[in-house]
């Protein structure tokens, strides 16, 4: 089934529910559906084919949901991207992917703009937000066609109608998103996903989760972040509530929110978990229509767990790992908690979960290997990559059958539950995503006073991985601060290192190459506390 497909049906059955809360707007699900169709139409009166790929640049907020589902039943394919890309990253995917179109926020339009002017293909952007007129004045390159996201809603002949057989030349197959992951090679890459892809993982999901209409799920993730967007289809999906919230920065806030729109669902990652643990005068049962936790992007550590058990009695918590390119690979059941400490569980309903050898041999129980995942949730590949493609996806054994190599180390128990052992590659994951050390690095190098730069992950509790740079300076002038402060202004935050460690060199390899496995042997407990 296509993506919108399910807004259409979710709106027919549950016409006047409540889809989306933000802030202060509520919409139904027969606004949201209409909503979508009428912004659609705006797209297809502006050009946009099956096919096109557009960017959907925004943080969390109703637009956002309502530019997925119709750039989706315009025919065309969305692409989440992180509001705190900067320009230069946002160039390279618009030029990348050949976008037509940008659909942002007024506060992002400055940074949209100046990636426009560096990589001109889109001819139309979409502009949110009360400053909208004021934001395509100012910062729109000639030669594109904007408009704002009031003006491109509006009902009437200017908005444009939907072709009538729209739907006739649109199969589940066709490619719905592209989400881009850092690679190893520091550019990043387009994971590609169908329609059905999306339907088999969010299918899956909604499954072990129990999801029903009556559902309301608070949201706080980003939606460019994976975990965060599904949350947003699996609403849809089921028909149920997404109340959708910027940051997890007020956390008090957001549980007098909880408690007022009686929150069903809560997704969190380990820094949301560290935070709630860390407030004072919770007490047992705070959050009384609470259904369920789920946790992904590293696991929690067993105190943790057992602390959140105290604290939201009844509620059931869903430890699982997953990866862009499959969404979800393995869920632990609430009820294996104590049976399978430090278990990220069993494959996910309808999948595969197996770990190989170098030649893809399944290996016993107990035997390191890589974790290899087949089903209907694996990505096509990467976009105009298939280098990159070939070097993680493989034939499964039954038609049309992709077999995804994630690229982490596994063991299984002698009962097929999974443990995660680390990375065979230098892609740091931190707080859920990939961090690729080059590109890290690269800018580093840019900073006045830096000579030389090398990024690691070293182990965190709370993040998974922390982002680690260990740097020689040309400037003994300059500080830690300032290095951050220089990150800060060219990365997306959860590439910013968290700890930077000035070494008067690097270790080098015997042929004189900077090694960053040498490099991350050097810190020690002491010297990454002392860098904190």
């Amino acid at each position: 089934m296509r993506l919108d497909a399910f807004l259409r049906a979710s709106a027919a059955r549950h016409p006047d529910k409540t889809a989306l809360v933000n802030g202060e707007t509520r919409l139904s699900y027969a606004a949201f559906d209409a909503a979508c169709d009428r912004l659609a139409a705006s797209l297809v009166a502006a050009g946009l084919k099956p096919g096109d790929r557009v960017l959907v640049f925004m943080d969390n907020c109703w637009e956002a949901a309502v530019a997925i589902y119709a750039v989706s039943r315009a025919g065309g394919v969305f692409s989440p991207i992180n509001p705190s890309t900067k320009a230069d990253k946002l160039a390279f995917i618009i030029d990348n992917c050949r976008a037509r179109a940008v659909i942002t926020l007024d506060r992002l339009a400055k940074v949209a703009g100046a990636a426009l002017a560096q990589a001109p293909g889109p001819g139309m952007m979409v502009i949110a937000g009360p400053r909208a007129d004021a934001a395509i004045s100012e910062t729109m390159p000639d030669g594109v066609a904007a408009q704002s996201f009031t003006q491109a809603l509006a009902p009437g002949e200017e908005a444009g109608t939907l072709p009538q057989n729209n739907d006739s030349d649109l199969a589940d197959s066709d490619l719905a998103m592209l989400v881009y992951t850092s690679g190893s090679t520091g550019q990043p890459k387009g994971v590609m996903m169908a329609h059905q892809n999306i339907d088999a993982a969010s299918a899956s999901i909604t499954t072990y989760l129990r999801n029903t209409p009556d559902d309301i799920i608070l949201n706080v993730l980003p939606i460019a972040f994976d975990y965060g967007l599904y949350q947003l289809i699996m609403a849809v999906r089921m028909g149920a509530t997404l109340v959708l919230e910027k940051s997890f920065a007020f956390p008090q806030a957001i549980f007098d929110l909880m408690r007022r729109e009686r929150v069903t669902g809560l997704p969190l990652v380990p820094t949301m978990a560290a935070m709630i643990l860390q407030m004072k005068n919770l007490e047992p049962g705070f959050l009384p229509d609470l259904r369920y936790l789920t946790n992904t992007a590293a696991a929690l550590p067993p105190a943790h767990i057992a602390r959140l058990r105290a604290l939201l009695p009844g509620v059931s918590l869903y430890s699982m790992y997953g990866l862009t390119e499959c969404k979800r690979c393995t869920w632990l059941p609430p009820e294996d908690l104590d049976a399978k400490p430090g278990s990220v569980g069993i494959a996910i309903p309808g999948t595969r979960a197996f770990v190989v050898d170098d030649d893809g041999n399944e290996l016993p129980a107990g035997a390191i290997g890589e974790l290899a995942i087949a089903g209907p949730h694996v990505m096509l590949g990467y976009w105009e990559n298939p280098q990159a493609s070939a070097a993680c996806l493989r034939p499964g054994t039954q038609p049309g059958e992709r077999i995804l190599m994630t690229g982490d180390l596994f063991r299984a128990d002698a009962d097929g539950y999974l443990y995660f052992v680390g990375r065979k590659d230098d892609i740091i994951k931190s707080r859920g995503e990939k961090v690729a050390p080059k590109e890290v690095e690269t800018v580093l190098h840019a900073c006045p006073g830096v000579a030389e730069a090398v990024v690691v992950g070293t182990p965190d509790p709370v993040l998974g991985q922390a982002v680690t740079a260990l740097v020689v300076r040309s400037d003994t002038t300059v500080k830690e601060r300032d290095v951050i402060r220089h990150c800060a202004a060219n990365l997306e935050d959860f590439m910013v290192p968290r700890r930077i460690v000035f070494r008067d060199s690097l270790p080098r390899t015997d042929t004189g190459k900077i090694s960053r496995r040498l490099a991350a042997q050097t810190l020690d407990a002491k010297t990454l506390e002392a860098a904190e």
